[in-house]
């Protein structure tokens, strides 16, 4: 379970027929996350159908082993956690290697902060290079210790607090790895930890909280919200059910979307309306979207959806929508290339910070291709067309940047390469595969 040093280059060409078929993704992996955390925190044994088993995830699944908890993987997908109660985690006898998991590492140290006990976390040299400042510097308020290296980087040490304070702390940036962070620790402490967010982000965390017993308040302000989560709760066994990934079944839509032709279904995709900001833009765009057998399954709303090629126009996508859609910008702005008219995606500033430069990277993705993309401030402009490709994406390690520089090829009349795409299997193990299965011939090399 090591991340890939050697470059692993790959290449996508257009497809030879209409992709077509139904299809399932790989499991959400923000969920996948929470599954395996919630059930070492619980009282009693989860069981968990659907988990992602991409690296990201086998990574949080090997910590919680190392914090204490019993991981057992019984099959594709299933997997079962005994888990060792609020407070019960106990000292790694080792480093806890994070990979290329941001998410895995900013979360856990939220758990950290709240035992006592010490631990050295580290990850590889892309989440080595990323900020955890944004973490760290609230979490500190509980009365938890950390050490990073110089600008809040990993390796980093942390010495719980003993009898750790409740929160009450007001995220700067948009950010659910934050939130989350924060009532991971609160619920080790005594008294209620309260977060407020400007934006609403993501709230698979406040869900899982509530499948698994707590009790969680969320009023709105604005456009944010304000949680509340009551400390030392005594969290119970709840069985989990992770739907497809929205930012995985992304890639296959696009390429749907982009090949002429093309109609597929992705079965049982996560619809959480704090993920589903591209499925909106999509629609804005003109996309033949459809989400069949509309249903709820563990608190997530889910669908099947129905996905159709045809024309698209560029539109002007509100900051306000980027927590939302965080992860989705790199394919969106690959979608937005093809169409006809100009598309701005505004207030971009996290996609600076996320596993390497997203905002730059996507603009050299995109110029690689022959498309006429700027950047301006915190803003993505991209002007449609038709595309020459034929050039190689550099990913810099970015398993977004990679997927979506592979449907990029899909679309481009030379198609296109990417430099490395080792990485894609940190979330979506089986890329490859399944775009291969969907196009009838083999599309990436």
């Amino acid at each position: 379970m090591t991340t890939t040093e050697t470059p692993r280059p790959l290449r996508a060409n257009p497809p030879s027929r209409p992709l077509s078929g139904r299809f399932r993704v790989a499991g959400d992996k923000s969920i996948s996350h929470r599954a395996l955390m919630f059930g070492a925190l619980a009282i009693g044994t989860t069981e968990i159908q659907g988990l992602l088993e991409g690296e990201d995830v086998l990574r949080t699944a090997a910590a919680m082993r190392l914090l204490g908890a019993t991981v057992d993987h019984l099959s594709p997908g299933a997997w079962r956690v005994s888990g060792r109660g609020i407070g019960g985690l106990t000292e790694p006898a080792d480093v806890l290697d994070m990979g290329n998991s941001g998410t895995a590492a900013r979360l856990i140290c939220g758990l950290l902060a709240g035992h006592p006990l010490f631990a050295v976390m580290t990850g590889d040299a892309s989440l080595r290079r990323r900020p955890m400042k944004r973490v760290t510097d609230p979490l500190a308020a509980t009365g938890a210790q950390f050490m990073t290296r110089e600008g809040g980087r990993l390796p980093l040490s942390v010495r719980g607090a003993a009898a750790p304070l409740p929160l009450d702390y007001r995220v700067p940036v948009a950010s659910a790895q934050v939130k989350s962070a924060c009532l991971l620790a609160g619920l080790c402490a005594r008294g209620t930890t309260r977060v407020i967010e400007a934006e609403a982000t993501r709230d698979h965390t406040e869900n899982m909280l509530r499948h698994f017993g707590a009790t969680v308040h969320v009023a709105s302000e604005g456009h944010g919200r304000i949680i509340e989560l009551v400390g030392q709760p005594e969290l119970r066994a709840a069985p989990v059910s992770v739907p497809g990934d929205p930012s995985s079944a992304a890639f296959l839509a696009a390429a749907a979307l982009l090949v002429p032709g093309s109609e597929v279904t992705i079965e049982h995709v996560g619809l959480n309306p704090l993920r589903a900001g591209l499925f909106t833009t999509l629609a804005e765009m003109g996309a033949d979207i459809t989400a069949l057998n509309p249903r709820i399954e563990g608190g997530e709303p889910v669908a099947d959806l129905r996905i159709r090629a045809g024309a698209l126009r560029g539109v002007d996508v509100p900051p306000e929508r980027a927590p939302s859609m965080i992860d989705e910008y790199p394919i969106l702005a690959v979608i937005a290339a093809t169409a006809t008219g100009t598309t701005r995606m505004r207030g971009l500033k996290e996609l600076k910070v996320k596993e390497s430069d997203r905002l730059a990277g996507t603009a050299t993705m995109l110029a690689a291709a022959g498309a006429r993309v700027e950047v301006d401030g915190d803003d993505l402009i991209v002007h449609g067309g038709a595309l020459a490709g034929g050039g190689v994406v550099t990913t810099h390690m970015d398993h977004r940047l990679a997927m979506s520089g592979l449907v990029l090829g899909l679309a481009a009349r030379d198609g296109m390469g990417v430099d490395d795409g080792g990485f894609i299997d940190t979330s979506f193990p089986g890329f490859a595969a399944l775009m291969n299965q969907a196009a009838g011939a083999t599309i990436i090399q």
